[in-house]
């Protein structure tokens, strides 16, 4: 039985939620409904808590105790808002949090769906439309407005969708064939350390958000991932990704060894140290002298020692964060390592390489063409890549049954 949240915020399309929630009931869906306070003024509780048999939350904190939305956000398969209004887009977007429903938002693990209601100039104001398009790059589902008659008596676009089309909706999401169902994936994420001393080490600025994002929409498309996760803050929250935590270089290696001969994906997204201490002193190193030296061996080249053993019909991609001759330096780094196409960002662009929620990427493919995108949030930056990765994936497979 799939577990929905329908939120509820305050407009004249609150009614249709009534018919909403028990089109979802019938279908055996468990629905949990939570309603902003302006909502009550058009639809009762009363009505929702019937139809869903659940009792309606609409504040965090109640007389009867705390309503966790944490635990709200873990529970659901679906967070569904039907109707949200011009002011509830706005909240999502910039991340406010001045009610159950956006509380629950911002905690939610599962995929979300938006089902905007508003007039027809609001639908199509400026900062509606940056509202909704900051939304999608955030992975939220919109569900397109209806064209018709509205409460002002304007004809236009911003109806509702109606409750059949939002049941259809999500039906065709859950529904849909994963495009990677059946695929074994190999991650890497975050840096390396080095270590020099039971303290200090050599590593880099890496978050892993990247890596992470990349795995995580991998899952999405139904492929089963092995994320091998470099020391970082940043942790995935997909339940279905397996985990393995590394620290240096050489832990990372013997951790992809085992399971890249079994993988049809493999995406080299690490940012691993080059070089490591030839010593490791067991206790703190003193400072004593004016100047230090110490002396580095290279670390193990993980993407040329996978690329070296792929097999026919495995994808190796691999990353490439430069400084200055971007190109050229990723285009050998694609040659060398025997990739099937590299993904190349500059630091020399705003908002692009470590530490940053956003990225701008270009993809360098093998026969020599290339596809630049915008800077982009690291989800949508991951999304354009696992597409690329569905394209060369499926060009493999038509190989294959070519060789034949």
């Amino acid at each position: 039985m799939k577990k929905v949240i329908l939120g509820i915020s305050g407009s004249i399309a609150a009614y249709k939620s009534a018919f909403l929630t028990r089109l979802l009931v019938k279908k055996g869906v468990e629905v949990q409904v939570l309603m902003t306070e302006s909502a009550e003024a058009f639809i009762t509780p009363l009505t929702l808590s019937t139809l869903s048999k659940h009792p309606v939350l609409s504040e965090v904190r109640s007389e009867s105790g705390w309503n966790n939305h944490v635990e709200l956000g873990l529970w659901a398969d679906a967070l569904l808002i039907a109707p949200a209004t011009a002011n509830t887009l706005a909240k999502l977007a910039n991340g406010l949090c001045d009610n159950i429903l956006s509380a629950v938002y911002l905690s939610a693990r599962c995929p979300v769906f938006v089902a905007p209601a508003m007039d027809v100039d609001m639908w199509h104001h400026p900062a509606t439309r940056a509202n909704i398009e900051r939304l999608q790059s955030f992975g939220v589902q919109i569900i397109p407005v209806g064209h018709g008659e509205l409460a002002s008596g304007l004809v236009g676009d911003g109806r509702m969708a109606e409750p059949e089309d939002i049941v259809a909706w999500l039906d065709a999401f859950f529904n849909r064939e994963k495009p990677l169902r059946g695929k074994k994936a190999l991650v890497t994420a975050g840096p390396t350390f080095e270590p020099l001393d039971p303290v200090r080490f050599i590593g880099n600025h890496s978050t892993g958000k990247m890596g992470i994002a990349i795995a995580e929409t991998l899952a999405e498309q139904g492929a089963e991932v092995t994320l091998v996760l470099g020391p970082t803050t940043s942790q995935p929250v997909h339940p279905d990704l397996h985990v393995v935590q590394v620290t240096s270089a050489q832990e990372m290696y013997e951790a992809c060894a085992p399971v890249f001969p079994h993988a049809d994906i493999t995406v080299l997204a690490a940012a691993v140290a080059d070089y490591r201490p030839v010593v490791f002193s067991e206790v703190k190193i003193k400072k004593q002298a004016d100047d230090m030296r110490i002396e580095l061996a290279k670390t193990v080249d993980i993407a040329a020692a996978l690329g070296r053993d792929k097999r026919p019909g495995q994808l190796l991609i691999g990353f490439a964060l430069e400084t200055n001759n971007e190109e050229n330096n990723a285009l050998t780094k694609l040659e060398k390592k025997n990739l099937d196409f590299i993904v190349l960002n500059s630091l020399r662009d705003a908002g692009a390489g470590f530490g940053h929620d956003t990225n701008k990427i270009t993809i360098l493919r093998r026969d020599g063409s290339k596809t630049a995108f915008d800077l982009k949030s690291k989800k949508a930056v991951a999304r354009d890549i696992v597409a690329e990765i569905v394209e060369a994936a499926n060009r493999k497979a038509l190989a294959g049954v070519i060789a034949k």
